[in-house]
């Protein structure tokens, strides 16, 4: 077993950033986090000499405005003072105007911003809320995305529509097929649309076309629509309206031959028919000549690889691109010179940048250390924005050959100043069948040589997914270091970033080589770093991790001094009838639950009750549609039943992941106190 001291040539011991070498004694709270300036909506100007961005200070706060950031002096600028924030920033395609939306008029309406001075004028007015815009080159031509009822050829029908809704005296909710609830809605008769507008010579936009008006659907959201760069088509995603929708993972491409929209014969071609798996992203090359996007190649799978695939507009040719290619891609971006392509994937533990030559299909690796997104390019510029386990999303430069790597912003610089932060450090050890796995620890805050720390073990959910190198506003691991834990994260067989083999191991063996990694990381990290108190832990995930919690409970018993669960799988056959996306169970474990699939018995930690003797916190979000708060109540019946010491928390106004600031406080204060109450202080 071996210890890691670098990834692809840039050291990951020790990764401390500015934030952390400060020397104060500050404590890290769930406060300092819910009060950090969040970014958001960032965007580079075509010359790359301008940056753009939202910052929200503070979850709870009303101070959320743009702000403009010479790149070459750092001057700084706040653009927006008004009550309403700005979201979707769009920069014209001269530079000299932004384009976002604001609910100003009272309705999410578009507005452009002038940056040579003067106020923001309204572009659009509709009498619905714009959920979100994309713009031509030529800012002629709008695409819109806005929820109406199907069968409506018009706005006024939707707004009637809504009228007669208003009235009714009766609530009632009636289904015909599945999907019928996603995430923390009930699914309604009206759905999000793609309309197409013209901005006029003078005056605003008052009317737009749907040009799906008939979908009992949704598209996949606008960030999933392409402008061609001479304005002829445009290209979204979106899963076509179909009775298998809740077990079926088949989104598709479908282009729009804009002049079609002008004369009311409206042409739209799925492009990628032959496809039955997952397709997304589509980005025109900015000549024009090619498309690309990227591609699943399994059906009903959410965690097969996305493999990036390019369009010649010419001849009509799709090409696979950097085949051998064993990473998933996430974000997709075209050089300047439509010559290469730039994308984000996750890789050992980080979310990195690499450069795709799409003639040859060479990847090379640009930067590997945090979590990068949101990638914009200019020239040889790329600006994209990164955190780490020990530094908030801040944006950052690089040139495209991997050097002149800078930091932009440091938004949270005043906010963070006194706050010290566990240094942290990855490692690798063998897990299930001698294979490498990675994970991290963190030390506490204040840490002291000699002294050991009791363990804060984090398990991820998903569970293809991964506890990497990222700052985490939900599952924040420096606050349990700030409380004095050692944390200790492994990535085992199912997460992402490790090759799709790695990743598709978890898939009907989710209680086998997960726990054996987990039982051999914390072995291993244990005996490596002895001031870590390996008789002193308490183990806590959510989702997955919740679920392995309950399988911990069952099939590893006597390891933890306390178990903390939150909204954790506890009955597999019961999850199955009352989750929504049924094309995770059906593939994980091996289909639906009456085919005689033995996975859901064979892994179900419902069934080894008879050995839980742990404590556990139970928590979960009564919207949890995912995972119903049945599975939730199950577990603490079962420990309850038992006479195990046993708490559960409800929050009746969450789904999934607590987001309320107020609550989130309440949920760190109920783990932290849980975690007290069976561990025990640092010791000589």
């Amino acid at each position: 077993m071996k210890k890691l001291s670098s990834l692809a040539g840039l050291s990951l011991i020790t990764l401390a950033s500015g934030l952390a070498a400060n020397a104060g004694a500050e404590t890290y709270t769930v406060e300092t986090l819910n009060n950090i300036n969040r970014l958001h909506n960032v965007a580079l100007s075509p010359d790359g000499d301008t940056l753009v961005y939202g910052l929200k200070k503070g979850t709870a706060s009303k101070d959320n405005h743009l702000y403009r950031q010479d790149i070459k002096s750092g001057k700084v600028q706040q653009l927006t003072s008004h009550e309403q924030s700005e979201s979707n920033v769009v920069f014209s395609a001269d530079g000299q105007s932004l384009y976002f939306l604001s609910g100003r008029s009272g309705l999410s309406q578009i507005w452009q911003l002038p940056l040579t001075g003067g106020e923001a004028r309204q572009i659009t007015d509709l009498p619905l809320d714009i959920n979100g815009f994309s713009l031509s080159e030529d800012q002629k031509t709008f695409a819109l995305s806005m929820t109406v009822k199907p069968g409506c050829q018009s706005i006024k029908c939707t707004l009637d529509a809504r009228e007669a809704d208003s009235k009714k005296k009766y609530n009632v909710r009636t289904y015909d097929q599945l999907m019928v609830r996603h995430w923390d809605t009930w699914l309604s008769e009206y759905k999000e649309h793609l309309f197409i507008a013209s901005l006029p010579a003078s005056g605003m936009i008052k009317n737009a076309t749907d040009i799906i008006p008939d979908w009992q659907g949704d598209i996949a959201g606008i960030g999933e629509v392409s402008f061609h760069p001479q304005g002829k088509s445009l290209v979204f995603s979106a899963k076509q309206p179909a009775k298998d929708n809740a077990w079926s993972t088949n989104f598709d491409l479908f282009e729009l031959d804009l002049a079609t929209v002008t004369s009311g014969d409206i042409k739209l071609t799925n492009i990628t028919a032959d496809n039955a798996a997952w397709d997304a992203a589509p980005v025109f090359s900015p000549n024009g000549r090619f498309l690309a996007y990227k591609a699943m190649s399994t059906p009903g799978y959410e965690s097969d690889k996305f493999s990036i695939r390019v369009r010649d507009n010419v001849t009509g040719q799709v090409r696979d691109i950097a085949k051998r290619w064993d990473r998933s891609v996430k974000e997709l971006v075209f050089s300047d010179d439509s010559r290469s392509l730039f994308a984000t994937a996750e890789d050992l533990g980080q979310k990195s940048i690499f450069a795709i030559n799409p003639e040859f299909g060479d990847v090379r690796n640009v930067y590997n250390v945090g979590s990068s997104g949101d990638l914009s390019i200019a020239g040889d510029l790329i600006v994209f924005t990164r955190h780490t386990l020990d530094s908030p999303k801040d944006v950052f430069a690089i040139n495209s050959d991997g050097y002149g790597f800078k930091q932009l912003t440091s938004v949270n610089k005043d906010k963070l100043a006194g706050v010290k932060f566990g240094e942290y450090e990855q490692f690798s050890f063998k897990g299930w069948n001698n294979e490498t796995v990675y994970g991290y620890w963190i030390k506490p805050a204040n840490f002291e040589q000699g002294k050991k720390y009791p363990i804060a073990f984090l398990v991820h959910g998903g569970p293809q997914n991964s506890f990497g190198n990222m700052f985490h506003y939900r599952w924040n691991a420096q606050l349990w270091a700030a409380q004095g834990y050692g944390v200790v994260m492994v990535d085992f067989h199912g997460s992402t970033g490790y090759g799709q083999t790695f990743t598709d191991s978890i898939a009907r063996d989710w209680g086998g080589k997960p726990l054996e990694d987990l039982q051999k990381g914390l072995d291993y990290i244990v005996e490596d770093q002895k001031w870590l108190d390996g008789d002193n832990a308490c183990a806590l995930g959510a989702s997955y991790g919740g679920y392995m919690m309950n399988w911990i409970a069952g099939n590893w018993p006597d390891r933890f001094k306390c178990l903390i669960n939150h909204a954790g799988l506890f009955d597999m056959p019961s999850f199955y009838g009352s989750t929504e996306e049924l094309w995770f169970p059906e593939h994980d474990m091996g289909g639906p639950v009456w085919q005689g699939s033995e996975d859901y018995n064979k892994f179900n930690p419902a069934a080894f009750v008879n050995n839980w003797q742990t404590p556990t916190l139970v928590l979960q979000g009564e919207l949890d549609y995912r995972v119903p708060y049945a599975q939730s109540l199950g577990a603490f019946t079962s420990l309850q039943r038992k006479g195990i010491d046993s708490r559960l928390v409800v929050f009746p106004g969450e789904d999934h992941h607590i987001k309320n600031p107020h609550n989130l406080i309440v949920w760190y204060d109920e783990v932290f106190n849980w975690l007290k109450k069976y561990t025990t202080k640092t010791s000589d």
